[in-house]
C-alpha cells in the first residue's frame, strides 16, 4: 500500500468513525423530533376544587416536573408523555386522564388529534398520552401500570383514574375496566370506536358500577354496531333501566343506574378512523364522575 492509498484508507476510516459515532446523536435527535410532532402544547391554569384538596402529597418527595414531560416509559418500554396544569401544585392529589393511542398512531399524534391537554389541565387533571403497543391482554395490563408509575413522580389520586382512547386505544380502555386484574383501576371510562362487541363481553363478570361513556359511529365499517352492543352490556352491569333517553348533547343516557353512575352512548356519523370531536364532552363527563364517591369508598 503506497502513501496515496494509505491517505485514502484513513480518510475512509475517519469518515466511518464520524458516521458511527454520530449515529447515537442522530437517533436521539430523530426520536426527540418524533416525540414533539404534536406541535406546541397549551396548558390550562387549574382551578383546584375543594374535593381535590382532601388528599395531599409530600411535594418534596416527588420529582415530576410541572408542564410538559416527554418519554416516560413502562417496565417493558411503552412510552408516554405527561402534561400537568400550568400552575401544578405538587402537594395536591390530581385526577389523572389516561389517553391510549389507536393503531398507527403514537402519543404525540394522539395529543394533537384529541385536543385534551388544555381543557383537561384547566379542569385540574394531569394527562398522560401513551403510545400504541401490540394489542393483547398483557399490554393492556402494562398500560394499566402507568398510573402507579406516575404516582411515584407526580401527585396523583390513584382513586381518580379516567381512561379514554380511540379504536385500539378504546379497546384497551374498555378492557382495562372489565379484565379481572385491572378492573379496579379506572374510576370512569370513555372508549371511542372500540373493537369490543357483546360476544366479547357476555361471559365476563361485571365490575362494580362504573361511569361509562361509549362513543361510536353509525358509519363505522370496521366495528359496525359494536358501540351499541357494548353500552347495552355496561348498562346491564350498572343495573340501569333498559331503555335510554335522548339528552341535549345528542347522546343517549341510561337512568336508574346503581350508585347513580352515568351510562352514556354517543353516536357519530364519521368513518372509523375519525376522532369523534367530543373531547370537551368527555372532560365534562369525567369531571362529573370525580364528584361521585369512588368505588369502594364508605
Amino acid at each position: 500500500m503506497n502513501m496515496t492509498q494509505l491517505k485514502v484508507y484513513f480518510l475512509r476510516i475517519n469518515s466511518w468513525q464520524k458516521v458511527l459515532f454520530g449515529l447515537p446523536i442522530l437517533v436521539m435527535v430523530v426520536m426527540l423530533l418524533m416525540d414533539h410532532t404534536g406541535g406546541s402544547v397549551e396548558l390550562g391554569q387549574a382551578v383546584y376544587r375543594p374535593e381535590m384538596l382532601q388528599r395531599l402529597c409530600k411535594a418534596d418527595q416527588l420529582s415530576g416536573d410541572a408542564g410538559e414531560t416527554y418519554g416516560e416509559e413502562t417496565e417493558n418500554g411503552i412510552k408516554y408523555n405527561v402534561r400537568t396544569p400550568a400552575n401544578y401544585d405538587a402537594s395536591v392529589a390530581h385526577p389523572l386522564l389516561l389517553v391510549f393511542s389507536p393503531a398507527g398512531s403514537n402519543r404525540a399524534k394522539t395529543e394533537k388529534t384529541t385536543g385534551f391537554t388544555f381543557p383537561a389541565t384547566q379542569a385540574g387533571f394531569i394527562v398522560a398520552y401513551a403510545d400504541h403497543p401490540e394489542l393483547s391482554p398483557s399490554t393492556t395490563v402494562e398500560l394499566g401500570s402507568i398510573p402507579s408509575l406516575m404516582a411515584k413522580k407526580w401527585c396523583i389520586d390513584e382513586k381518580q383514574i379516567y381512561v379514554t382512547g380511540h379504536s385500539d386505544g378504546g379497546t384497551s380502555a374498555m378492557a382495562l375496566a372489565f379484565m379481572t386484574g385491572t378492573r379496579h383501576i379506572p374510576r370512569a371510562i370513555a372508549p371511542s370506536a372500540a373493537g369490543v362487541a357483546y360476544d366479547d363481553l357476555r361471559d365476563r363478570r361485571c365490575p362494580e358500577p362504573l361511569p361509562v361513556m361509549v362513543l361510536h359511529s353509525s358509519k363505522d365499517r370496521l366495528f359496525p354496531g359494536y358501540g351499541q352492543q357494548a353500552v347495552g352490556w355496561w348498562a346491564a352491569c350498572n343495573k340501569c333501566d333498559p331503555i335510554p333517553d335522548k339528552i341535549a348533547n345528542g347522546c343517549s343516557s341510561y337512568s336508574g343506574c346503581a350508585e347513580g353512575v352515568k351510562t352514556l352512548y354517543c353516536e357519530g356519523d364519521q368513518i372509523h378512523s375519525h376522532w369523534p370531536e367530543r373531547s370537551q364532552d368527555i372532560i365534562e363527563f369525567f369531571v362529573s364522575a370525580t364528584q361521585v364517591s369512588p368505588r369502594g369508598a364508605k
